[in-house]
């Protein structure tokens, strides 16, 4: 396992192996095995190769059993995701991911819900799969694992996004007014895990918050899954500034593997710090309220932006 690669992330805080035998595991060349995989919460359970499928149909029932029972009929049918492969891009429905091999970096650009859309269970569930929610979270996941997967020499991801702001809040607003029905709680988990995949990717994340983005509410949660990011300060123009903006969802609602949400992890759960951000839910933050806050690593104004976007960049990717 080498460092840097995101692994050893998952063995201590997703696993929670303790530091002393998680350093072991990743020195020992012959691995860990049996029971003491196990000891170690490595794996969740071991099994003879006869009593193998056995054990596995035991373990799912179970947790089948333990979930919160659907009130649906038929369910949603998932169709295809669509999904167009060019060269050096890829392009769905809720986002598109542009590729600079010369630069070895990707950029993600997410877009904001467009037009009118469902706020109640019965309309959300005729949507179906054509509900931005259930949409943004196949069109993430499915980017994340086919960039992870096909461009090995893109080490370093850009995320940014494009359009309303007070789209996405209202859009978090129907996930957490309905956040128990059958279809919109599901939705929520597939974005829960899609977001978690960014968590444990094993690539350089930079968040860039320029102008026309819209990191508000879920969409911040990209933002502070990044390694960085990058607030443009516009001091002589503030009423076209970029903000952001922290919503209720940023505080619960798609936790880390770890059970933590983002904003715990980002601050190490300190109450004062955690506090203020919580004060300034719903209110648009440009770049030094939002510095200040300590909810962005830079706040460069327009004059200094592009050179120290770049130097930053050449400097992840040289390494």
């Amino acid at each position: 396992m080498l460092p840097g690669t995101g692994g050893l992330t998952r063995v201590t805080d997703k696993r929670h192996v303790r530091h002393d035998l998680a350093d072991i595991f990743c020195t020992t060349s012959e691995g860990v095995r049996g029971q003491r995989a196990k000891d170690w919460r490595l794996v969740d359970e071991i099994a003879k190769p006869a009593a193998f499928d056995d054990t596995v149909r035991e373990h799912a029932l179970a947790l089948a059993a333990a979930g919160v029972s659907s009130t649906a009929s038929t369910g949603v049918k998932l169709i295809p995701i669509e999904r167009r492969v060019e060269a050096d891009s890829l392009h769905y429905s809720t986002l598109r991911v542009e590729m600079d091999r010369a630069a070895r970096t990707a950029t993600f650009v997410v877009q904001a819900p467009a037009g009118e859309q469902p706020t109640e269970p019965e309309a959300i569930e005729a949507a179906g799969a054509d509900w931005y929610a259930l949409r943004l979270a196949r069109d993430l996941d499915d980017a994340i694992l086919s960039m992870r997967t096909n461009e090995l020499d893109l080490g370093t991801w850009i995320l940014r996004t494009e359009g309303d702001a007070a789209a996405v809040l209202a859009l978090d607003a129907t996930l957490l007014a309905h956040r128990e029905h059958w279809f919109v709680r599901q939705t929520i988990g597939f974005l829960r895990r899609s977001l978690q995949r960014l968590d444990v990717s094993s690539r350089s994340l930079f968040a860039l918050i320029d102008e026309g983005s819209c990191f508000a509410g879920t969409l911040l949660e990209l933002a502070l899954a990044c390694d960085r990011s990058y607030h443009l300060a516009l001091p002589d123009d503030p009423d076209t500034a970029p903000t952001l903006v922290v919503g209720e969802a940023n505080f619960g609602l798609f936790p880390m593997v770890t059970g933590e949400n983002r904003l715990e992890r980002r601050f190490y759960h300190d109450r004062t710090e955690l506090d203020a951000v919580r004060a300034a839910i719903g209110q648009p933050l440009d770049a030094d309220a939002a510095l200040e806050l300590g909810l962005v690593t830079s706040n460069p104004d327009d004059l200094d932006w592009e050179d120290e976007v770049r130097l930053a960049l050449e400097e992840r990717v040289g390494r």
